[in-house]
């Protein structure tokens, strides 16, 4: 039995052309090794909306799927049940600091938690704030700017910057954070580009094309380092 954990820094169906689904959902659908995979969507970061919701289920109602959705923001206690049966666990973006939250007061941590730690025959990717949850701190605009959280699962040692080439601010915020110590050394993801992990060790470095790539970034004592050392990982495009 087999726990993947796919962090990306962005891509899939919300960031494509018309909502289309991408490489990147073929593949973690390709995980499940199931012909018709039950798939839950968490779209709790972006307080369930509805937009997204639908986003989700055009471009996965394609794919041949049983398609459900975490619905924490109203009737949580039943929806809860989708993350105990589902084959992929798909966590989607926006606030990773409001996904947390609403995760521990639901027990939806937990239950993800458990679940990996059994490890079943499952799935989670995570999109952006999806990605980052996996990981013990990351840099997050919840609050305006981009700035440090270390509050996530932990499921994944170390830290975590998605959209690292999509949003100006957020690759300097991260490396500096890195480089004092703030926040652990980690990995950061363009969008398009993930991480894939088996039972918590890294498998692969993903991109839906060439170009996005990730990085592993670590505190360095060198004098010409600046106080990190930032190194590109060789990408298998999907």
């Amino acid at each position: 039995m087999t726990s993947h954990l796919v962090a990306a820094g962005g891509g899939g169906f919300s960031m494509s052309k018309d909502g289309q689904p991408t490489s990147l959902d073929t593949f973690l659908l390709e995980l499940t090794g199931k012909t018709s995979p039950k798939v839950c969507f968490a779209p709790t970061a972006s307080a369930d909306d509805p937009r997204y919701v639908n986003q989700f289920l055009t471009a996965y109602g394609k794919l041949h799927v049983h398609p459900t959705v975490l619905t924490l923001w109203r009737n949580a206690g039943p929806s809860l049940n989708r993350l105990r049966e589902a084959d992929l666990i798909l966590i989607g973006a926006g606030s990773t600091v409001n996904l947390m939250a609403l995760w521990q007061a639901h027990g939806a941590d937990l239950i993800v938690k458990e679940r990996v730690a059994a490890k079943d025959d499952l799935v989670i990717g995570g999109i952006s704030a999806g990605g980052s949850c996996f990981f013990e701190g990351t840099i997050t605009d919840t609050f305006g700017v981009p700035a440090v959280w270390t509050g996530g699962l932990g499921l994944l040692p170390g830290s975590f910057c998605s959209h690292f080439d999509g949003e100006e601010l957020r690759a300097p915020a991260y490396t500096e954070a890195v480089a004092t110590g703030e926040l652990p050394g980690g990995y950061a993801a363009d969008d398009g580009a993930a991480i894939h992990y088996v039972d918590g060790k890294i498998m692969n470095f993903i991109a839906e094309k060439e170009g996005p790539g990730v990085y592993s970034v670590q505190p360095s004592a060198e004098p010409t380092a600046s106080g990190v050392l930032l190194q590109s990982e060789k990408m298998s495009i999907l």
